[in-house]
């Protein structure tokens, strides 16, 4: 009985919320190692992408409330959400037309797009900030869990209880979904397989009748709309914060490159190997050791190996390592 209080106390403050912040991150990730893997570039403004679509779909949410539409139980910005996503494809859109198009007819470097990335990413941030203010914005009506640990424990009769709160159950819902769905376009349609032909080997996908805009287009679609969902899940599962975003961008990148930069099915492993080694490193463990040690030998401080205000640093840390030993990643990058 001690070791199931102890593992239902793990599993309800860390396998979960890992499983919730792995499957945004593994969103996020896969946005960023599209548009590697077909402009060969780092996009730095994703993070600030992110902040923006999750921006447009609060402001559709406040719409939709105000004329009483909501989705009962489930929060109202899942039925914003292709609005959120409508909008940041436009902006994306947009941006590739006067910014970065402008490069690829120059066949400018790759370091060139990347300090375009930069100058994108002060503007997306200043748009954000302009339109809804520097404040945090609460998000998530309905109900707020899926079950409560004092449910678990009249089900279980443990000590400890388990809560699953209805936004982390929808981010890994919502997360497997977009994963199978873009697996499925890449793989199976014309459009997937001309994407993939076009990041293997551009000049063959050329001679092979390819449109290298018409692939372009599609990437920056589907980086807006991951960009939009992963910022969407993610403000969702803790608050919308506009200066966390470009935060997060660290643990993003962090867990494409681990991944392998270029990959989508690294991008995902990436992000869960990011995501349960933050929470993992930063988690306080003395509860745990209370149900799996004797009394006397229970130590005295919370047994945590970091505290959680350096919890990106974990992602640093994984990211040098992994550039040092395997900077392919964990999959073999730069392929789509």
């Amino acid at each position: 009985m001690e070791i199931l209080n102890a593992l239902a106390l793990l599993s309800n403050y860390l396998v979960i919320p890992a499983l919730a912040y792995g499957s945004q991150l593994a969103l996020g990730a896969l946005g960023v190692t599209l548009i590697y893997g077909i402009l060969r570039f780092s996009n730095f403004a994703h993070g600030e992408m992110m902040a923006f679509g999750t921006m447009a779909v609060i402001l559709v949410t406040w719409f939709l409330q105000a004329q009483g539409i909501s989705l009962g139980f489930l929060p109202t910005e899942l039925l914003a959400l292709p609005f959120g996503i409508l909008a940041t494809v436009l902006l994306a859109l947009g941006t590739d037309r006067i910014v970065y198009r402008f490069h690829r007819g120059k066949k400018s470097q790759p370091v060139i797009f990347l300090i375009a990335s930069l100058a994108v990413m002060f503007f997306y941030s200043g748009l954000t900030r302009f339109i809804i203010g520097p404040a945090d914005r609460s998000m998530g009506d309905g109900a707020r869990f899926i079950f409560t640990a004092r449910e678990f424990k009249e089900w279980s009769g443990l000590d400890e209880g388990i809560a699953l709160r209805t936004t982390q159950g929808i981010t890994v819902v919502v997360t497997l979904i977009c994963v199978a769905a873009l697996f499925w376009f890449l793989n199976r349609t014309r459009a997937g397989k001309s994407m993939r032909a076009y990041s293997d080997n551009e000049e063959l996908a050329l001679l092979s009748g390819v449109n290298p805009e018409r692939v372009v287009l599609i990437a920056w679609i589907l980086a807006a709309a991951l960009a939009t969902i992963a910022g969407t899940m993610y403000g969702l599962d803790k608050t919308f914060k506009p200066f966390i975003y470009l935060q997060l961008l660290l643990p993003i990148f962090a867990s494409a490159i681990v991944g392998g930069l270029g990959s989508p099915i690294g991008a995902v492993a990436g992000g869960f190997v990011i995501a349960f080694s933050e929470i993992t490193v930063t988690f306080a463990y003395k509860r745990v050791l209370t149900y799996i040690m004797p009394g006397d030998n229970v130590p005295d401080g919370l047994v945590q190996l970091l505290s959680t205000e350096y919890k990106f640093a974990v992602s640093f840390v994984i990211l040098v390592v992994v550039l040092l030993v395997r900077p392919t990643g964990i999959f073999k990058g730069q392929s789509v």
